[in-house]
């Protein structure tokens, strides 16, 4: 069975343990509404095998059950956003950052 990201609201990150190794997608929670995904980082061993986008993914469908918008300061998931049009409608303005 392969690994699953959660969500650790703790430390305001998605965690994705793979192979002992964690990956992970950090956030900052702005106000009610608004999530500022600020950081992705993939260990080298585990760079190439799509676990950054698992992690955006994740992230992004959990933004939307909220009912919140997204600030993505962090490049890959701006990226991730811009080829994935089905999450476009979950970018905050641009004028709404930290």
């Amino acid at each position: 069975m392969e690994n699953e990201p959660l969500k650790n609201e703790l430390m305001q990150r998605f965690e994705l343990i793979i192979e002992g190794q964690m990956a992970r997608l950090d956030y900052v929670e702005q106000g009610e509404n608004l999530l500022v995904f600020t950081h992705t980082f993939v260990p080298d061993a585990l760079r190439g095998q799509n676990v950054a986008a698992r992690l955006t993914k994740c992230a992004l469908d959990d933004a939307r059950r909220q009912g919140k918008k997204v600030v993505p300061q962090c490049s890959y998931v701006a990226t991730y956003l811009e080829r994935n049009k089905a999450y476009a409608d979950l970018r905050a303005e641009s004028g709404r950052m930290l």
